[in-house]
């Protein structure tokens, strides 16, 4: 008895040529879709994380220069696996979050060791506004990664999930984000932030915050809520509507 294999290959050549191209085309198209809808490995990213970033943020940027080979392989699979239509919108925030705080270290590495993020250019361009960052064979900067598609998704929780590399960010997580314990994670490092007294110092009837919040303040604000409402939902201190607002000076010293 003849095998599968033999079979297939039998049929195929009494197909007509036209028929044949039909067949391979269609396989074709289903290799790439099948490709297209693979999801990047958020693991090798969480096992980088937790092996060089401690559970106050603070950067070993040292030794991850060293193991760079890890951070590079995740990229590409940020590079290769790309959104698509067929994913959550939990999924596609986890994975720009994750390719944006990937690409600020990688951006770090590039030019450590530096004292200051703002040390660091390229071409004459900061890391914000270098485009570096592949994104499905299309380079975009950071500011659009977190402009153009996180901002869009409409929850201000992500600006307490990427992280910048200053000692003012909020803290790089030491764990990966993935979609189905995202908002367990963003709630998480909102409410982190917000009790991080170095950063921000909240009492009832005055706070002194990081500018984040006025840099940020339409996306603290949507649906006609105020900042102390957004404050109150995270914060373990009740916060008066009458309170004083002020913001701190932002130390864009290195988190390492």
């Amino acid at each position: 008895m003849l095998c599968s294999d033999h079979l297939l290959k039998f049929d195929l050549t009494l197909l007509d040529p036209r028929m044949k191209l039909s067949i391979s085309l269609l396989f074709i198209f289903n290799l790439l879709f099948s490709l297209a809808s693979e999801k990047p490995d958020h693991n090798l990213w969480d096992r980088y994380l937790g092996k060089y970033v401690s559970e106050t943020g603070t950067v070993n940027y040292k030794s991850m220069k060293i193991q760079m080979d890890t951070l590079d392989a995740y990229l590409l699979q940020i590079r290769d696996k790309s959104p698509q239509s067929d994913w959550t919108q939990d999924e596609k925030m986890a994975y720009f979050i994750n390719a944006y705080n990937a690409y600020t270290i990688k951006f770090i590495l590039s030019k450590y060791p530096v004292e200051s993020v703002k040390d660091i250019s390229f071409s004459g361009k900061d890391m914000w506004t270098f485009k570096m960052a592949n994104i499905g064979g299309t380079n975009y900067t950071l500011n659009q990664l977190e402009n153009d598609f996180l901002r869009k998704m409409g929850d201000p929780r992500i600006h307490f999930a990427i992280n910048c590399g200053a000692v003012s960010c909020p803290k790089l997580s030491n764990k990966a984000y993935v979609a189905d314990k995202l908002n367990t994670q963003l709630s998480q490092a909102t409410k982190t932030f917000l009790s991080d007294v170095n950063k921000n110092k909240i009492t009832e009837k005055k706070i002194q915050i990081s500018e984040l919040f006025n840099w940020y303040a339409a996306d603290f604000t949507l649906d006609g809520k105020t900042l102390i409402d957004f404050l109150n939902k995270y914060s373990s201190i009740t916060i008066l509507e009458t309170a004083k607002i002020e913001y701190l000076p932002y130390d864009w010293s290195l988190n390492d």
